[in-house]
């Protein structure tokens, strides 16, 4: 797994107009390419007389898996240049469509390729992102007793708690970067006097 990769911060829509042609690009996460193809037909669906509605995505934390396409413009002038944006910007697991409505004017090629990617980098411009880190997750068991005060610190000490189970004992899953393991280990055994056990888990990127 990498260390960390950069995703949207949030879902959001930007708009530019350009030579009387309305360019509004819809930005959203997608953790998979089901998710991104989901999108792309929503926003179709959202814009049945736009004249085009072009996409580009970027899936997985390695960007390994990354499509576009022209929905119609000529070939290269559209989902190639989003697609190439999200790349520049190292944005991952998101999805792109630009849908245009027709102005009037033609733009070029040249001016489709400035057009569709500049309205790209204005929208994760106004959307944000946000960098991902990599975690080894660690389930901390408890008694009921000490729960509650356990899950208090590890929140006031910024730890990322994942998830709490409660059943005979306490189970309180946390996100830890790995370097810091030994650190919290004597840290929970001060804690809780040597009462709590840990059992190791895989990795995760922190939400």
């Amino acid at each position: 797994m990498q260390e960390q990769y950069v995703t949207l911060a949030r879902p959001g829509v930007h708009e530019s107009e350009i030579n009387r042609s309305r360019f509004i690009c819809a930005l959203a996460p997608a953790g998979s390419e089901e998710e991104a193809r989901a999108f792309v037909d929503r926003v179709r669906a959202e814009h049945p007389g736009a004249t085009h509605n072009c996409f580009a995505y970027v899936i997985g934390a390695d960007g390994g898996v990354r499509k576009s396409s022209d929905d119609g413009e000529p070939g290269g002038t559209a989902g190639l240049p989003m697609l190439q944006m999200l790349l520049r910007r190292e944005v991952r697991y998101v999805v792109a469509v630009v849908t245009r409505y027709f102005g009037g004017t033609k733009l070029g090629a040249g001016g489709l390729i400035r057009a569709y990617g500049g309205v790209v980098g204005e929208a994760l411009d106004a959307v944000g992102t946000v960098t991902r880190h990599r975690r080894r997750l660690l389930t901390v068991i408890t008694d009921h007793q000490r729960a509650g005060k356990v899950e208090n610190e590890l929140r006031a000490t910024g730890r990322t708690v994942r998830e709490v189970r409660y059943a005979a004992e306490v189970s309180i899953e946390v996100g830890l970067p790995e370097a810091d393991l030994p650190a919290f280990h004597a840290w929970l055994a001060d804690l809780t006097a040597g009462t709590a056990r840990t059992e190791l888990g895989g990795e995760a990127y922190d939400a």
